[in-house]
């Protein structure tokens, strides 16, 4: 197995960071790994606000659902699918309007994702740990208020980065039958494996809380899904920002 793969396998959120600061050269090298990343079209719909300040890492924080493990790190990272910088390239030599459909949504986000990802990579393999914070979304309005975003630019997930002060246990993943799928989509190996997957994650959650935890994956999505629809709010915000979702 190549170091790699061994350190994309190892991958781990981290939810507690010493207070060392992240030095600017590993910074810059993270971005720069971020924009190595597949782009379609080399569009490169997408930017990224780092966030040092105590009190606007405190803010988001909150925006974000209280997560404190925002606060405490030295580094939070705010992935944005940005089409203003498309408009503002255009509008370099025609003083038009930017086209828009859910395509170009779609791409906007993705670059982000990809860009992000690239700089999960680049973090871990300096010796960071990271989370993903999809909570940004929560509150996505007063989130652009608080950088100052323009149209066309939102607030995708945001990427927490630091020094660990926690190990925690790998969490187990779908066996390969529920997700390499040869040829074709193969239902039955989604049911087995779901099956399978419960069962080890029934032990997962029973070791996590000491033995006082019976439940499993399945279960879990049933608690999170059957509450009614997530973020709501999402569409009428996309579209206050200038997004054409046609």
């Amino acid at each position: 197995m190549s170091e790699t793969i061994q350190l994309l396998r190892a991958h781990r959120s981290i939810r507690k960071y010493k207070a060392t600061p992240i030095p600017q050269e590993h910074v810059t090298e993270i971005a720069l790994a971020a924009q190595a990343a597949s782009t379609s079209s080399n569009i490169q719909a997408y930017s990224v606000v780092a966030v040092r300040n105590p009190e606007r890492k405190k803010a988001l924080a909150e925006l974000s659902g209280n997560q404190i493990h925002i606060e405490q790190s030295p580094l939070f990272l705010v992935w944005l699918a940005d089409l203003n910088k498309v408009r503002t390239a255009i509008r370099l030599h025609e003083d038009i309007e930017l086209q828009q459909n859910t395509e170009l949504f779609l791409l906007a986000t993705i670059d982000a994702t990809l860009a992000a990802q690239n700089a999960t990579i680049a973090a871990e393999s300096l010796g960071y740990g990271t989370v993903y914070i999809g909570g940004i979304r929560n509150n996505p309005q007063a989130v652009s208020e608080l950088l100052e975003l323009p149209p066309l630019v939102y607030p995708v997930f945001g990427l927490v980065i630091g020094v660990p002060d926690q190990e925690p246990d790998l969490r187990p993943r779908l066996p390969l039958q529920a997700f390499l799928h040869e040829e074709v989509y193969q239902q039955e190996g989604v049911v087995n494996g779901i099956k399978a997957y419960d069962e080890t994650t029934r032990t997962y959650y029973a070791t996590r809380a000491g033995g006082e935890a019976d439940t499993q994956w399945s279960k879990e999505l049933i608690r999170r899904f059957n509450g009614g629809k997530l973020r709501e709010h999402l569409q009428p915000y996309l579209i206050s920002r200038g997004f054409d979702l046609k």
